[in-house]
């Protein structure tokens, strides 16, 4: 098997599957039309993305009443029975680096992450649209690139030495922690890729629909 063959193949669809939003946008600009057959193909692409971050921030809300439970239990532990338990206290920095990990597509989905900006909330959603698929592809993408480069050897290392607690009774599983870093990564990506199409769909519609815009989040 020829390993660097398929890694490039890969990579290749992977940047093909990126570029789809704008070959969609370039297409329909020089024909003049919104009524392209890779529209319903990138709306089904961005509904299950959507779908996916909708789900997993959902089941990753239920962490932050898990951690506010557990931290209670250890208080009364410690305080008034006098007992200390390390895997308890280590699971709530686990439950709180998984939770703000990999909600982090989530909280893109429904526009919830901090925006530094004067122009683009009182802007038309075509303007938004483009400040969206500009910002997403000249700084969302490359930098999650430059995260997962930096974060593979990292976590593959934790991996093969199975890393663990500094502590005899702590959780012997930090490797899987630090997993979670290729996991936010995964997920912001998957996201970012959604807002892009559906920020495509909106410049590419010429009747001033904005059902399909980026701000569109599925209810879960």
């Amino acid at each position: 098997m020829n390993t660097p063959l398929i890694i490039n193949l890969a990579t290749g669809v992977l940047f093909l599957c990126l570029a789809l939003p704008l070959v969609y946008l370039a297409m329909t600009r020089s024909a003049g039309s919104t009524q392209h057959a890779l529209a319903p193909l990138l709306n089904r692409m961005s509904d299950v993305i959507d779908r996916v971050n909708a789900f997993v921030g959902t089941v990753a809300s239920w962490l932050t009443l898990l951690m506010v439970l557990v931290q209670t239990v250890v208080v009364i532990q410690r305080y008034v029975f006098g007992v200390n338990y390390i895997w308890m206290q280590e699971s709530i920095t686990y439950m709180h680096g998984i939770l703000f990990m990999v909600a982090a597509g989530y909280t893109l989905l429904h526009n919830g992450h901090v925006r530094v900006d004067i122009f683009y909330r009182d802007a038309s959603p075509k303007r938004k649209a483009l400040t969206d698929l500009v910002g997403t592809y000249l700084f969302l993408i490359p930098v999650l690139c430059v995260v997962w480069v930096a974060a593979f050897p990292y976590v593959e290392l934790s991996w093969t030495m199975r890393e663990g607690s500094t502590e005899t009774s702590g959780i012997q599983a930090v490797y899987l922690l630090k997993a979670v870093i290729l996991a936010f990564v995964a997920l912001l990506m998957l996201q970012a890729y959604s807002l892009a199409i559906r920020s495509a769909l909106t410049l590419a519609d010429r009747n001033g629909d904005t059902s399909s815009t980026a701000e569109a989040a599925p209810k879960v």
